[in-house]
């Protein structure tokens, strides 16, 4: 088992740039892994990274117009 930092629903909102509603909505929908810790809401440090990166969006790369073909 790896040791994972167990982050609160403020410092989530905080590393995200979002209010406490955000992280609050994404623990209701359980969209995001939490662990209950008597009756306190911990999110593990790997489940906000993980969230992050499924939810990280790439760049489309466009040619420049002069390599595209005349239509």
């Amino acid at each position: 088992m790896t040791t994972d930092r167990l982050l609160t629903v403020q410092e989530v909102a905080e590393r995200l740039g979002t209010g406490v509603r955000f992280p609050r909505r994404l623990i209701e929908e359980r969209r995001i892994t939490f662990v209950k810790v008597g009756r306190h809401v911990r999110i593990p440090e790997s489940a906000v990274e993980a969230f992050v990166a499924a939810n990280t969006v790439e760049p489309v790369i466009l040619r420049p117009m002069a390599l595209r073909g005349a239509a």
